[in-house]
């Protein structure tokens, strides 16, 4: 048969800093380019990152102003502050501001940070200032994305008046390059090794990359191999089913019309939601205060007419 080989393994040979190597083997002949290049693809384009979207600077009106007592000019500060790379817990954008007085550098550790906002590089040097009553005043809009997204593909954006719009580089991926060698499986010798090398800004490790970005690839995998995927992220990949599962585990146990003996039983128990009733190991249900036969097997059929798991069903048996 053409897969009558030992699975592939991957191991993590080195690691510098925000770079590693990865090596991949054995792979059937030809696979190694197949793997290495849709990985680099997926790598460098889809994964999710954090970048500055909007910069507004006190005395600075557009990208091509100039700051009295600022050695560099608008576009040499904008360049460097597409270099500061960010963590962003939440989805939504922030905002966070940098003011800076006396002779010296400006750098990303100046930054004044809100909760949930990290950076990664907080030595980059941002500006210099010329003299000890210069200063520097600005508000750094961040926000999250995937990839390189130009000024011109966000025309849509409202930004604060005042506020000028930058290119974002969201990707968490500074540089990735692949190579493929021949590697012995028995006695055959053409069989592929593929080596990973993979350098991160700091906000995401290399091993985590390569998980993500693998993800997405069996994700759009599944879709072709005829599964119902409703996405696939840092969580894995999510079928309709699993995402149907999940929105029923968070509905209220006194909406899913339980008798008024068997709902009472079960908030008595601080059971609030379907999904703390898919939480239970096999018998604990059964053995809740006040919870009998009947209201055990009323719940075990409610969770089959909901369609999610029926924990317990064993026990009975």
């Amino acid at each position: 048969m053409l897969f009558d080989i030992n699975l592939p393994e991957i191991k993590e040979v080195s690691t510098k800093g925000n770079s590693s190597t990865f090596e991949v083997e054995p792979l059937y002949p030809g696979y190694g380019m197949t793997l290495g290049n849709s990985m680099r693809r997926v790598l460098l384009s889809s994964l999710a990152g954090s970048a500055i979207t909007g910069v507004k600077i006190e005395g600075a009106s557009h990208e091509f102003s100039t700051i009295k007592g600022v050695h560099e000019d608008l576009i040499e500060i904008i360049l460097n502050l597409k270099q500061i790379r960010f963590s962003l817990m939440d989805e939504e954008k922030v905002t966070v501001s940098l003011k800076k007085t006396g002779k010296g550098e400006v750098t990303a550790k100046d930054i004044k940070t809100v909760s949930g906002v990290e950076i990664a590089n907080p030595e980059l040097i941002i500006a210099h200032l010329d003299s000890a009553k210069s200063k520097i005043e600005m508000e750094l809009q961040i926000e999250k994305g995937r990839g390189y997204v130009a000024v011109e593909s966000r025309s849509g954006d409202q930004l604060p008046v005042g506020m000028i719009a930058i290119d974002a580089i969201y990707t968490p991926i500074k540089r990735v390059r692949y190579s493929v060698e021949n590697t012995r499986v028995g006695q055959m010798t053409n069989f592929d090794k593929l080596i990973l090398d993979i350098e991160t800004d700091g906000t995401v490790s290399a091993s985590d990359a390569v998980k993500q970005s693998a993800e997405i690839l069996v994700g759009h995998f599944q879709v072709l191999a005829g599964h119902d995927v409703v996405s696939v992220g840092t969580e894995g990949i999510i079928t309709a089913e699993q995402k149907q599962e999940a929105d029923m585990a968070q509905v209220s146990v006194e909406e899913v019309n339980f008798s008024p003996r068997t709902t009472n039983a079960l908030l008595n128990n601080d059971i609030k939601t379907i999904k703390e009733i898919m939480e239970l190991k096999p018998g604990e249900l059964k053995e809740l205060k006040g919870f009998g036969q009947k209201a055990y097997e009323e719940v075990l059929d409610k969770l089959d007419e909901l369609g999610v798991s029926n924990i317990g069903r064993e026990t009975q048996e």
